[in-house]
């Protein structure tokens, strides 16, 4: 059975959906105020393995994901470069889904704007305020943590004991609990951005989003909720008080949260300035999917330490399957029906908490496999990679592409040659397969191909 570690309890737990209908997961999606990093791509790449493991062992699953756009940082950014709001977050919300495209995640079934889910939100805080939950300052309407039974359960934290204390910001001191905005009252600083509510014009604040977009499709209680470990507090902390207010019920049966992605000097950010998108991989001679294979390779919980050698690892590990899978598709070798075998390691592994690393090292241990019959292999390795997505059934010849770096040593090596400087000639050669390329001189040129 699967087994999934949730965040709220701190250990494995057998999954359970309250419907045997299908399983509901909401995804905290995009603040599209600027390019996506591959920290956050991480995540998203998570949320598809879950999905698709899910999916994989016979639930059918509805993803929502939201749209952050409205907030403190796509205001400000419309404002810096000088166009609306919307103009603005559609810009980069197209970057993102492009993003997602090309890293072969599936589409969530419902995508959700948070502008477009006001009044679901202006509803709810009308609830907080009647309820006793939410109360009037001068900057806004405020959710008073003091009221939630259970605060801060889900990160281990202690109640603010200064009761008065309040945070307009929707990010804030990870270790100092406090009452959160649900509105802000318009400022100038606004612009033209707010909505008329009965408690006073403005806009929502962050945290109040989620919850009333995740309830628009979903009702008062979701199967699972997925994130980053970033948001664990304060955003999904005080989903749960505001979400458990109004409704009464828990909110979420199973928190799972991916870990960071970091570099060798620590955390990726933005503020920090050493960021990396999909775009400055691609300009480095790597591929979306190259960088997927990576993610693959580190357990969803654990950190996983980015380099450029590390992807360089990844990207001819996966150079490799892919020559690996277009031999295959050629071959037509009877053999034994090992389909069984591989099949029980790969459930097994997925059961245990997504343990995508060993499934892939099933997945490459079956196609070595040479006493395994090739299309009965071939035909498992397409369902194996209906959870870990990297796209075999489109493996062409074409596809195994020879890098820039190999390409540019091979010019070396033939100036080398015409100039009868054999000995730098056969050091390159060497240098070219320690690369993981051999090379095929013949009349018609030099030919490289993968080892």
């Amino acid at each position: 059975m699967l087994k999934l570690y949730n965040t709220l309890t701190h250990k494995k737990e057998v999954f359970r959906p309250i419907k045997e209908s299908g399983v509901s997961m909401y995804s905290c999606g995009p603040t599209v105020y600027n390019y996506a990093h591959i920290g956050n791509l991480r995540t998203y790449i998570f949320n598809d393995l879950l999905r698709r493991s899910l999916k994989y062992l016979g639930f059918k699953v509805t993803q929502v994901m939201n749209i952050t756009d409205i907030d403190d940082k796509t205001i400000k950014g419309s404002q810096k470069e000088n166009i609306p709001l919307k103009e603005f977050t559609k810009k980069y919300e197209r970057i993102f889904f492009n993003d997602l495209k090309e890293l072969n995640i599936i589409k969530p079934s419902h995508i959700l704007r948070a502008t477009e889910s006001i009044q679901e939100m202006i509803f709810f805080i009308e609830t907080l305020i009647k309820k006793g939950y939410a109360y009037k300052a001068s900057e806004g309407i405020y959710f008073s943590i003091s009221k939630s039974k259970n605060y801060g359960k889900l990160a281990q934290l202690e109640k603010s004991k200064n009761k008065k204390a309040r945070i307009k910001s929707d990010e804030y001191d990870k270790s100092n609990p406090q009452d959160f905005a649900l509105w802000k009252f318009y400022t100038e600083e606004d612009g033209n951005i707010f909505w008329e509510a009965p408690f006073g014009r403005g806009r929502p604040g962050w945290h109040i989003e989620c919850s009333a977009m995740s309830m628009k499709i979903f009702g008062p209680q979701i199967d699972i909720h997925t994130g980053a470990i970033d948001l664990i507090f304060p955003h999904h902390t005080n989903e749960i008080a505001q979400s458990e207010a109004i409704t009464g019920k828990k909110f979420v049966n199973y928190w799972i949260h991916a870990g960071f992605l970091t570099m060798k000097e620590g955390k990726m950010s933005k503020s920090l300035g050493n960021i990396l998108t999909l775009e400055n991989l691609n300009n480095g001679g790597f591929f979306p999917l190259d960088y997927r294979y990576l993610c693959l390779l580190t357990h969803y919980r654990s950190s996983l330490v980015f380099s450029l050698e590390n992807l360089k690892a990844a990207k001819n590990a996966y150079e490799r399957i892919k020559r690996k899978i277009i031999e295959l598709k050629a071959k037509k070798i009877k053999g034994k029906d090992l389909t069984k075998e591989y099949k029980d390691k790969f459930k097994k592994a997925i059961d245990d908490d997504l343990s995508v690393p060993k499934a892939v090292q099933i997945f490459i241990d079956a196609l070595d496999n040479q006493q395994f019959d090739s299309l009965k292999k071939l035909r498992l390795l397409e369902k194996f990679d209906e959870v870990l997505g990297l796209n075999i059934e489109e493996m062409k010849e074409e596809d195994v592409i020879i890098s820039k770096e190999v390409i540019n040593l091979m010019s070396e090596r033939e100036t080398a040659r015409k100039n009868k400087d054999f000995k730098t000639a056969d050091k390159i050669r060497d240098k070219i397969k320690s690369l993981g390329y051999s090379l095929e001189d013949s009349p018609d040129g030099v030919k490289a191909k993968k080892i």
